[in-house]
């Protein structure tokens, strides 16, 4: 568990990953000696975990979502469909989920074709079956954590 200020610290970073410490220090009532020890021992402790910045997909050309459920085509081979998958750049995500799928993959490509050929290589890849969403929009997302 968090304790309260920790709690806003995180809050204050997941707004503004650049904030300064002594922003930091100004918005908590810490000192910046202070907030900067309680930062260090919450990256220690594995509660960040990075900084990124934020990038508008379709401004770097990657204007297509798409969600692609996968599930096994013979369930009784290695549960390894990560790993096989790792090195396909499109992917952003990869979730484990229950239902009949096994895993939930978010990707982004250029185009339909894009995605046409990713769709064959995640099959070829995993030996998977698949079923894809294509976002149409996205009213928002990478919201942070409720903490």
């Amino acid at each position: 568990m968090l304790e309260d200020l920790d709690r806003q610290i995180v809050r204050l970073l997941c707004a503004d990953g650049r904030m300064s410490f002594t922003d930091l220090a100004r918005a908590t009532g810490l000192s910046v000696s202070a907030v900067h020890q309680r930062v260090r021992r919450l990256e220690q402790r594995g509660v960040i975990t990075s900084y990124s910045a934020q990038v508008d997909p379709t401004k770097v050309g990657l204007p297509l979502t798409a969600f692609i459920s996968i599930k096994p085509i013979d369930p009784s081979q290695p549960d390894d469909a990560p790993d096989r998958l790792a090195h396909l750049d499109a992917i952003e995500a990869c979730h484990s989920v229950a239902g009949e799928e096994s895993y939930l993959l978010k990707a982004r490509v250029a185009e339909p074709a894009d995605l046409e050929t990713l769709l064959q290589q995640v099959r070829a890849a995993a030996n998977v079956s698949t079923r894809t969403l294509v976002v149409l929009s996205t009213p928002y997302e990478g919201r942070s954590p409720a903490l």
